[in-house]
């Protein structure tokens, strides 16, 4: 599909497509736009407001909180809530919101809630609805991250993501849609080299303002680039943005040299947003008009500087609203302000998330999500993890619930098959419980294949990491009405 002019696609076809979706997200953007450049303590009271407004309606309208929270709150003369203490207020978990689905959602939610379910990047999938204010909220904060870069929506952008090589009808009227917006997708489920010559092609014609996609496929990509293949135009390019996993400092490294612009780090998820994004500066920014971010150390808050898990309250999600959710990542909130002249907080970069990826014996490689959305849409299977051996062989661990079908073993092993082939063996079988690792979560994928998944010339051990995260301030410590 040939690339439709940009004002074209900026200022009539995206404005269009989000008016038809009932998503006002350019008029967030523009708020956004003017909040992210307010003080430190404006941002905090601005926050403040738009907490308060969400405890008030979460307690009134929807049934989980109306029971949960009512202890912790001061009632008024109108019978509502006066006074709640957030950190009186208990955090919400995965377990809480499978078991209590039904009663998270506003009932007379204005407009369609969209069912949503996570990547389970986690090993842990799960699944939610998200309604407009928060899907236009999340756009937004999107767009203004890449403009910090010189890339506005309608852009062209050059996507290697997690999708498959072979396109449904489905996938192809999006593709077509995709196209009127300017993006390309390619799939990071294959990156043989025949592949991976046919990606650098599509760049030369493509020409895109930035590329998005992991830095671990990105990095693989740009390595053959500079090995196997002729020197890139990259002269209309301004950056590339990462996210989905870690992207360690060999990988930036590696994409720097290779399309000498700046590589970019954004961190949220499908159930909590978009959380925070780098800056030009290289400061990670919690996105502070659209989330509050606390730092938890087990039950109480973590002070400044100290790691702790990643909570977060979507100020924006009102259909079905995550309160103090817990994302089971980890991090700390920096001191002091960017010298880019935003009040949002700074954050490190997440250092929660890494997913392996599959070797197969013909040389090819792929995401370790091309596996993991089999086990993820598979009924029943509530926790999975698959270990790829040195021989290629993919062992699966999976957590079933009590009405699983008798043969969710045999579905998971034929979709497997189906995404590796015939040329490596596929073992599957049932465990009580996985073992997580010592920062809580654990790894969905790992790959024992090339010394661990490392690459030639590289050491095979990783030395353990902090994980990284966001604090809240002392003066959210309450949140009046």
């Amino acid at each position: 599909m040939m690339s439709v002019p940009y004002l074209l696609s900026r200022h009539l076809l995206c404005p269009l497509h989000e008016r038809v979706l009932g998503r006002r997200t350019f008029a967030r953007l523009r708020q956004i736009e003017r909040e992210q450049w307010r003080s430190p303590v404006e941002v905090r009271l601005l926050q403040m407001r738009r907490l308060r407004s969400l405890l008030r309606h979460a307690v009134q309208h929807v049934p989980f909180y109306a029971s949960r929270y009512r202890p912790a709150s001061s009632v008024g003369r109108d019978g509502e809530p006066e006074r709640l203490n957030l950190r009186a207020l208990p955090t919400l978990s995965k377990q809480d919101i499978r078991a209590h689905a039904d009663e998270l959602i506003w009932p007379e939610s204005p407009g369609r809630l969209r069912p949503y379910s996570t990547g389970g990047s986690s090993g842990d999938p799960l699944h939610f609805f998200i309604d407009r204010p928060r899907q236009a909220s999340d756009a937004a904060a999107r767009i203004l991250t890449h403009r910090w870069f010189g890339v506005d929506a309608g852009r062209r952008e050059l996507f290697l993501w997690g999708c498959p090589i072979e396109l449904t009808r489905t996938d192809r009227l999006r593709a077509w849609r995709d196209g009127l917006f300017n993006h390309r997708l390619l799939s990071a489920f294959d990156l043989s080299r025949e592949r991976m010559r046919e990606y650098a092609e599509v760049f030369r014609r493509f020409r895109p303002r930035c590329l998005f996609g992991y830095p671990s496929t990105l990095s693989r990509w740009a390595e053959h680039l500079m090995t196997h293949e002729a020197a890139m135009p990259t002269g209309d390019l301004r950056a590339v943005f990462v996210t989905g996993e870690v992207c360690d400092p060999v990988q930036r490294r590696t994409l720097e040299r290779c399309f000498r612009v700046p590589v970019a780090d954004g961190y949220g998820s499908r159930e909590a947003g978009f959380i925070a994004h780098q800056c030009p500066a290289g400061s990670m920014h919690v996105i502070a008009s659209e989330v509050f971010v606390e730092v938890m150390d087990g039950d109480r808050p973590a002070r400044e500087g100290e790691f702790g898990e990643i909570v977060v309250t979507h100020l924006h999600a009102l259909g079905m609203p995550f309160i103090r959710y817990r994302t089971g990542d980890f991090g700390r909130l920096l001191p002091g302000r960017c010298p880019c002249g935003r009040g949002w907080p700074r954050m490190d970069a997440v250092q929660g998330r890494r997913t392996d990826g599959i070797h197969l014996p013909d040389g090819r490689f792929m995401h370790g999500l091309a596996v993991i959305y089999v086990l993820r849409e598979t009924p029943g299977v509530e926790q999975f993890q698959v270990r790829q051996t040195s021989d290629f062989a993919l062992e699966v661990r999976v957590v079933t619930s009590d009405g699983a079908a008798s043969d969710v073993l045999g579905r998971i092993e034929s979709g497997l098959r189906r995404v590796v082939g015939d040329q490596v063996p596929v073992r599957v079988r049932r465990t009580p419980t996985i073992e997580r690792a010592a920062s809580g979560k654990h790894r969905p994928v790992l790959s024992d294949v090339e010394s661990g998944g490392a690459r030639p010339g590289q050491s095979s051990h990783r030395a353990p990491r902090p994980a990284v995260a966001v604090g809240a301030d002392a003066a959210f410590e309450e949140v009046i009405a």
